[in-house]
C-alpha cells in the first residue's frame, strides 16, 4: 500500500512518496543543476536502418562522489535503453567517462544485462549490435527520416489494417469512403508467407473492384515493428520464423512483394504511428504523441511538422522509473518499463498491490473488465488504481518530452475506457502542473474524440502516400 506523503496535493500528488516511483527526470535535471552548464557530456547515439541515427547528450558534473557515481551510471544506463526502445538501433555510439561508458557497452552483448534487448533487435535488424566508444567531436548527429503527412485525399486510394485476428481494407476515392470491409485470417499460426501475401491482396482486389480497377496508391497500418517496410519482430509472421524459418525473410518482404504487384505509389507504417496519424487528421494537430494502454503500451508519433518518423517507439519496453525494486516486465525481465505503468498489466499489477484478488485462471482482459466494474461502482480500490495510472502518465509525460518533442500527448485503448480514463485524464493533467507549470501549459493530454475513432486505421493509411 502506497505511503502518504501529506503534500496537500490530492489526487495531483506525483512525490516518489506517495507512489514508490523514482523519477528520472528528477535525476536529470538534479545532475543538470549541479554541472551549471559548466560540466562534461556524456553522448549516446543509436544508429539505425539507412544511416538514420537519433542522439541524445547528457551534461554531468566534471567531478562527481564516490558516493553518487553508482546512481549516476545507472541513469545513464537507463537513458541509453529508452533511447533505443523509443528510436531503435543496431549500433550504439558513445562519448564520455570510461567508468560510465565501458559497462554499458558490455551490457549490449549476447550475455551481457541487456541480452534480451542484444536479442531482440539482433532479431530486428538480422544483424548484432554494435557499440563503438568515440571522442565526443566524433560523434554522429541526429538525422531521421521524415515522412510528411499532408492529408492527402486525390485519387483513388487504398489503405489496410493489419490485425493479429482480422484486417480492414477500406477505398477512397476523392477522399470519400467507397468500400470498408473486415476479412477475418489467422496469420500467427500460418507457417508459409504465401498465406500471409495471398489474403491480404484479395482484400486489395476487393477494395480495387470498388474504385473501378484503377488503384493510385496504398497505405498501410501493422501491428508489429518494421525497418522500413520490412517487418521485423511482428506477431503476424510468428508462426513462419518458429516453424518454416527458411522463409522468413520471404515473410518480413510481405510489402515489398505488395508494393512489385501493384506497382503505385505505397507507404507502411506500425499501427501506433497511424494512431497517431488518425488523431493529427481529424482533430487538425501535428506534434502528436500517441500512447495505448492496451494488453500493453504502444506509442506512435507524428512530430510538429507533420511528419511521421520512423522511429519504432517500442514505449512498453522504456524505462520510465529508476526504481530497482519496480514491477518486472514478464517479457523482457526488466523492471520501470512503460508496460508495467500502462497496460492491463499495470491495472492487474496494482489491483494486486492494493489487495485485489483474481482467480488465478483469469486472464488480463477479464482482470481489467472486473476493476472496471468495481470503478462504476465507487469502489475505493478501482480508484486508487486508476489515480496511480494518472500519477505515473504525469511523470512519463515530461519524461517522454526530453526525447520526443510534442505539444499533444493522446491517450487511448482499453485501459482509458469507462470513467477511470477519465480519473488517469484528469489526474495526469493536474499531475503535469503540479510537477512543471511550464511545461503542463506546452503538452495537452487528451484522449481523441468520436470522430478520430471512426476514422479508423485503414482509413488514415490510405491519407499517407503522396500521388505523384
Amino acid at each position: 500500500m502506497a505511503q502518504k506523503c501529506g503534500c496537500g496535493r490530492g489526487a495531483a500528488c506525483t512525490c516518489e512518496k506517495d507512489v514508490g516511483f523514482q523519477s528520472p527526470l528528477k535525476a536529470l535535471n538534479f545532475l543538470r543543476a549541479h554541472a551549471q552548464g559548466k560540466g562534461q557530456i556524456v553522448a549516446i547515439a543509436w544508429e539505425r536502418e539507412d544511416g538514420n541515427v537519433y542522439r541524445y547528450d547528457i551534461e554531468i558534473p566534471k567531478r562527481i562522489d564516490p558516493v553518487a557515481m553508482p546512481g549516476v551510471k545507472h541513469l545513464v544506463e537507463r537513458i541509453v535503453k529508452f533511447v533505443l526502445w523509443s528510436a531503435g538501433g543496431w549500433k550504439l555510439y558513445m562519448a564520455g567517462p570510461d567508468e560510465i561508458v565501458q559497462p554499458i557497452a558490455k551490457a549490449y552483448t549476447k550475455k551481457g544485462a541487456r541480452a534480451f534487448d542484444y536479442d531482440f533487435f539482433n532479431g530486428l535488424y538480422g544483424r548484432p549490435i554494435e557499440v563503438a566508444i568515440l571522442p565526443l567531436r566524433k560523434m554522429p548527429v541526429t538525422k531521421e527520416r521524415e515522412v510528411l503527412v499532408k492529408n492527402n485525399t486525390n485519387g483513388n486510394r487504398i489503405g489496410f489494417d493489419l490485425g493479429a485476428s482480422d484486417f480492414k481494407i477500406s477505398a477512397l476515392k476523392k477522399g470519400k469512403v467507397v468500400f470498408s470491409k473486415e476479412f477475418p485470417w489467422d496469420p500467427r499460426n500460418q507457417t508459409d508467407p504465401e498465406y500471409h501475401y495471398t489474403k491480404l491482396n484479395e482484400g486489395l482486389e476487393a477494395a480495387a473492384a470498388a474504385l473501378g480497377g484503377k488503384v493510385d496508391c496504398i497505405g498501410g497500418s501493422t501491428a508489429g515493428t518494421l525497418v522500413g517496410k520490412k517487418l521485423g519482430v511482428a506477431s503476424l509472421i510468428r508462426g513462419v520464423k518458429e516453424k518454416n524459418p527458411s522463409k522468413f525473410e520471404l515473410a518480413q518482404n510481405l510489402f515489398a512483394r505488395i508494393e512489385e504487384e501493384w506497382q503505385c505509389p505505397f507507404e507502411v507504417f506500425n499501427d501506433g504511428d497511424v494512431t497517431a496519424l488518425a488523431g493529427a487528421i481529424t482533430m487538425k494537430r501535428t506534434g502528436i504523441l500517441g500512447v495505448a494502454m492496451g494488453s500493453s503500451e504502444a506509442a506512435g508519433y507524428i512530430n510538429p511538422k507533420g511528419a511521421l518518423t520512423g522511429r519504432i517507439s517500442e514505449l512498453a519496453f522504456a524505462p520510465v522509473d529508476l526504481n530497482p525494486n519496480a514491477g518486472r516486465c514478464e517479457w523482457s525481465g526488466d523492471f520501470g518499463v512503460g508496460a508495467m505503468y500502462f497496460s492491463q498489466q499495470a491495472v492487474d499489477f496494482l489491483a494486486r498491490r492494493y489487495g485485489m484478488k483474481f482467480p488465478k485462471t483469469m486472464k488480463l482482459p477479464e482482470r481489467l473488465k472486473t476493476v472496471q466494474a468495481a470503478m462504476e461502482k465507487h469502489e475505493e480500490i478501482a480508484l486508487k488504481i486508476y489515480l496511480m495510472i494518472g500519477r505515473y502518465l504525469a511523470n512519463a509525460a515530461a519524461w517522454y518530452h526530453e526525447f520526443y518533442d510534442y505539444q499533444n500527448l493522446m491517450i487511448l485503448g482499453r485501459v482509458t475506457s469507462g470513467f477511470g480514463g477519465d480519473i488517469i485524464l484528469n489526474t495526469a493533467k493536474m499531475g503535469l502542473e503540479a510537477l512543471d507549470p511550464f511545461l503542463a501549459e506546452q503538452i495537452d493530454i487528451f484522449m481523441p474524440d468520436e470522430k478520430a475513432r471512426r476514422l479508423g486505421q485503414s482509413v488514415a493509411a490510405a491519407q499517407i502516400p503522396e500521388i505523384k
